[in-house]
């Protein structure tokens, strides 16, 4: 089926900033100073997702706050990745029950990729009458409207309409922090895994346009951001959707061409797309982080066919290891799912021994979660939750120890860092990360923050390192 790159017209976006001044005239009025609250689960297109929201939201007149009883607006941004995370949004919202009896004129909205799914959409208009507007990924470019239709008309608003989304440039941003920065290049899936809702949810693959993706890079740089991370749900496919040529290894070049001291970092890649290209492109550019986060998800053969990875263990170890050869001191980390339907305790030790072999400065584990839509969902499965976890506890024991391992190795050796906020605690009371993004506590001034620095590491554990700052 033939797919042709959709994108909103500008003028929609600034129709969008006049409902927003519109907004702004309405809950203003008599003096007032309405707030605003967005809570984000989920992955990083999540995060700057609501950094839109809060864009969007700050035009509009709201200030911001973390209490949902002082909020005139909630909106809840949700995950659909896993049932943990939809069971956490669906108790969270149910308790806001409370909050809509404090402030019966408050305004409740659920967004995300868990209410694109028709099931879960239905569940909240019937079971979650608290909730006054739904809408999914792709309607958040014209949010300001929706919100505003539920302020004048009083009636409940849902669009979670499928289509295979669109590209808006132009959306107001309100960021976390001052230090690092998400910059999303592309946004939806074309890979179908058959354990992932994410197409179904987040729509087609289509990338953002090279000369606005670094026009924004550029601001951020010139605003002082010193950590900036690409996102896409498969950053390796930049570009293929569109017609000037670009592709993700060209694009990292032409960010790293932006003047400054900063560091690029990007997630996240499918193995099937990383390339040499990228690869030596990563070792060329000096403010590409040495960081990689390249998701195998299983060592077994037959389980990664019928995930519908499209590629093999072997294959898999080939690209790491050429991926190292460029990057002797690449830090690689990986998400792996356990329980896939079917999988048996041999399979299992399959990926045991990639791990071993591989050896993961960081693992990200998960016990298979069954979405409603997917293939996997229908897969015949007669293993307990319970031989899961067992399986899940020996490879998390597995990466544990060897990410302490790996850590340990970081002793008595110097790397610079950057200093991007406070711990809370007295010993150790500020955080850093590594060229390669491993967590550093550190003892120093507040004044650090926002600033490379070299550090004398001087201790480890499995989650984290410990430094001095070196003076000179």
């Amino acid at each position: 089926m033939s797919y042709k790159r959709q994108t909103v017209d500008i003028e929609q976006i600034r129709r969008q900033e006049e409902i927003c001044l519109q907004i702004f005239d309405r809950v203003t009025a008599d003096g007032k100073h309405p707030l605003a609250m967005v809570d984000t689960y989920g992955c990083q297109q999540n995060e700057a997702d609501s950094e839109k929201l809060r864009g969007y939201l700050q035009k509009m007149g709201f200030g911001f706050t973390q209490d949902e009883f002082q909020a005139d607006v909630v909106v809840v941004n949700t995950c659909a990745v896993r049932e943990h995370a939809e069971m956490r949004v669906l108790g969270n919202v149910g308790a806001l029950n409370h909050t809509k009896k404090n402030n019966p004129n408050q305004i409740i909205a659920v967004c995300g990729c868990m209410v694109q799914q028709e099931h879960m959409a239905e569940k909240i208009k019937k079971s979650y009458p608290v909730v006054d507007l739904v809408f999914g990924p792709h309607e958040l470019w014209h949010f300001p409207e929706l919100l505003q239709k539920v302020m004048t008309g009083k009636k409940r608003v849902f669009a979670t309409e499928k289509n295979d989304g669109a590209v808006a440039e132009g959306i107001p941003l309100q960021r976390d922090g001052s230090i690092k920065a998400w910059l999303s290049i592309m946004y939806g899936c074309n890979n179908f895994c058959t354990y992932c809702v994410v197409p179904y949810v987040r729509g087609r693959e289509r990338s953002r346009l090279p000369e606005n993706i670094v026009a924004e890079a550029r601001q951020l740089v010139e605003a002082g951001y010193k950590d900036i991370t690409l996102l896409g749900q498969n950053v390796n496919s930049y570009g293929k959707d569109l017609e000037n040529g670009t592709d993700f290894a060209d694009l990292l070049r032409m960010i790293n061409d932006i003047p400054g001291d900063f560091l690029i970092r990007f997630m996240t890649s499918h193995p099937k797309d990383a390339t040499e290209k990228l690869f030596r492109t990563m070792a060329e550019c000096e403010k590409c982080a040495h960081q990689l986060h390249l998701p195998v998800q299983a060592g077994n053969d037959r389980i990664l066919k019928v995930m519908n990875r499209v590629y093999n263990s072997e294959k898999y170890i080939q690209q790491v290891e050429l991926a190292r050869s460029y990057m002797p001191d690449l830090v690689l980390t990986t998400d792996i799912i356990v329980g896939f339907p079917g999988e048996t305790d041999e399979e299992f030790e399959d990926t045991i021994r990639l791990c071993e072999k591989v050896r993961y400065d960081a693992m990200f584990t998960f016990i298979y979660s069954p979405r409603v839509g997917t293939p996997a969902a229908s897969m015949p499965d007669p293993y307990t939750r319970e031989q899961k976890q067992v399986h899940f506890d020996r490879l998390t024991e597995t990466a544990n120890r060897i990410s302490a391992e790996k850590h340990k190795e970081y002793e008595g050796k110097t790397f610079r860092v950057l200093v991007d906020g406070e711990t809370g605690r007295d010993e150790y009371n500020l955080s850093s990360r590594t060229n390669g993004g491993r967590l550093v506590h550190l003892k120093g001034s507040t004044e650090l923050i926002g600033k490379f620095v070299n550090v004398k590491i001087t201790g480890s554990n499995t989650w984290a390192l410990y430094g001095e700052v070196e003076n000179g």
